[in-house]
């Protein structure tokens, strides 16, 4: 029995004119699958280390990069999905350029983070390359998709996440926020193309299936979660499911066994130039459900900054979504 999450190696299926077809079925179903033989090993390790090392310092250090909206990147401790607070801190940082200024918050006190997030960013923008070129030939039965569009390096993100077993916030802090959810991180999609996520053996992260049921994204050694985001839903025309995912909280991830731990996960957000148009993909959706655009062309500059609004203010309506872009839907 195939599983429902499944694993691909990521070189056998760069080389091999065959189709994966459990890979087709989990990206039709719920938009997940690990990869394994990626090559990263070594820049993930050095991550974890420098992850760990940041987060396990006090408040009023890390407060220190903290990001507001007018500097997205850096340290955040009250984050919201779907209008509730997650139970999460995070650690956001981009590409540094050579030809322009580093607009990134790295900490004064750890040089060395700085080297190690550098190094996991770049390639992991190399893998997430890689797979979005596995996805195009399976789903369009191994053809020519040179001419696909591509994400870049210059837009896209990465993530530190820690979940803690209690509040960040002290008593007086929760007072001027959004209540914490009953999830450590509430069900959402991903804005982009793909998300490489580095999850340790803790667990708790959930996917959603195409019947509506919850199922265990399990952590599994050296490999990475590759989950679809919105854009790759509406580029192969509904085709493919960006996934829609959960993190359950401390008392949701214990079991008899196993105490309630805190969690690390790390996402690559891989998105696509910054003046894209999304649209349905002609070559993708040709062989959709009926051939028909199902979305009406939008700009992903336009459809990113909905999102981040969203992540700072309680803005009385859920954050934005693909189908505000669907035909024949007000």
């Amino acid at each position: 029995m195939k599983s429902q999450v499944p694993t691909i190696d990521l070189e056998l299926a760069e080389a091999s004119s065959e189709i994966a077809s459990d890979l087709d079925e989990a990206c039709r179903d719920h938009g997940f699958f690990l990869l394994k033989n990626h090559g990263m090993e070594q820049e993930i390790e050095a991550m974890w280390k420098s992850a760990a090392s940041f987060f396990g310092q006090a408040r009023e250090v890390k407060r220190l990069v903290q990001r507001t909206e007018s500097q997205p990147l850096g340290y955040y401790d009250r984050e919201l999905t779907k209008r509730q607070r997650d139970l999460k801190e995070v650690f956001d940082f981009r590409e540094v350029r050579p030809d322009k200024p580093d607009i990134n918050q790295w900490p004064d006190n750890d040089p060395e983070f700085q080297k190690v997030m550098r190094a996991f960013f770049d390639v992991s923008a190399t893998v997430a390359a890689r797979t979005l070129t596995v996805l195009y030939q399976t789903l369009s039965g191994k053809r020519d998709v040179s001419a696909l569009p591509r994400g870049s390096v210059h837009t896209s993100n990465a993530r530190l996440n820690y979940y803690p077993l209690t509040d960040p916030l002290d008593s007086g802090e929760q007072n001027t926020v959004a209540k914490l959810g009953d999830m450590a991180l509430h069900h959402h999609t991903d804005p982009g193309i793909l998300t490489l996520l580095l999850q340790d053996m803790t667990g708790g992260l959930q996917a959603l299936t195409r019947n509506n049921q919850w199922i265990d994204i399990a952590p599994r050694e050296n490999t990475i979660v590759v989950n679809l985001g919105d854009m790759m839903q509406v580029w192969t025309n509904d085709t493919y499911k960006a996934a829609v995912h959960r993190v359950l909280p401390p008392v949701g991830r214990a079991s008899p066994q196993h105490t309630a731990e805190a969690r690390f996960s790390t996402p690559f957000f891989y998105s696509p130039e910054k003046d894209a148009v999304i649209e349905p993909l002609e070559m993708l959706m040709a062989i959709a459900p009926g051939s028909t655009p199902g979305y009406r062309a939008f700009s992903w500059r336009e459809y990113i900054q909905g999102r981040i609004n969203d992540n700072y203010t309680d803005l009385g309506e859920d954050d934005i979504q693909i189908s505000r872009y669907k035909l024949g839907e007000v």
